[in-house]
């Protein structure tokens, strides 16, 4: 999968934009979010729209090898089932219990694995194409945020793509702007799109290229020079 320079500006398709809000999928999250909300970051599910922006331009049509992190209730899921090829790898890693047993449910042959977004590496068995993320960046501390891109950095083949989003309300404050500090550290193509605003809350999207390494990868394969 080769980056183009306008790779990126692809609109997202028509049948990844419509729809509304799940329901069942918004009382998920809601419940999870008063359970742990420090750990699920999301009182509400993410719109269709969202999903569609979050993968578009992606290459995720002739990807080997996708992961999604914190899928929640399975809205980004549904919409990568949909546009990846047979053969393809997908494994989704979340470490709500309950919400990975809803995945289990709902996508049975889906691959999804219980755990830490830090761990990525050990639920995957070879470099991935594209890291889709809906964890809460603004809920860590600068330790798991980092431990987090350092891991998706290291399963991500030399021209593999990363795509998460963050809240347009929380862009100013301190975890947001260290996150696109360390989010820029660690690719070397960022792109942050407009802020999407038929998704509750408001969000904006961060898409990322070119993942900047040191050392050799867990694949034994020369990495570029350290962050």
């Amino acid at each position: 999968m080769v980056l183009r320079a306008d790779d990126f500006s692809r609109r997202p398709s028509r049948s990844a934009t419509t729809g509304t809000l799940p329901t069942v999928g918004n009382m998920s999250i809601t419940r999870e979010f008063f359970r742990h909300p420090m750990r699920t970051g999301a009182i509400a599910a993410s719109s269709a729209r969202l999903a569609g922006v979050m993968t578009a331009g992606l290459g995720v049509e002739s990807a080997h090898s996708v992961v999604e992190l914190g899928p929640g209730t399975g809205v980004f899921t549904e919409v990568l089932l949909r546009m990846l090829q047979r053969d393809a790898h997908f494994t989704a890693v979340e470490i709500n219990p309950h919400l990975v047993q809803e995945l289990r449910e709902r996508f049975p042959s889906l691959h999804v694995a219980e755990g830490s977004a830090e761990h990525v590496a050990a639920y995957v068995t070879m470099p991935v194409d594209v890291v889709v993320s809906g964890l809460p960046w603004t809920a860590m501390h600068s330790a798991p945020q980092a431990a987090v891109l350092n891991s998706v950095c290291e399963v991500l083949s030399p021209q593999g793509r990363f795509t998460t989003f963050a809240y347009a309300h929380t862009a100013w404050t301190p975890p947001a702007r260290r996150f696109a500090r360390l989010l820029r550290s660690r690719f070397a193509v960022v792109e942050r799109t407009s802020v999407v605003w038929r998704n509750l809350p408001p969000a904006y999207v961060y898409r990322a290229a070119l993942p900047v390494r040191s050392g050799l990868d867990r694949y034994g394969q020369p990495a570029s020079a350290a962050s």
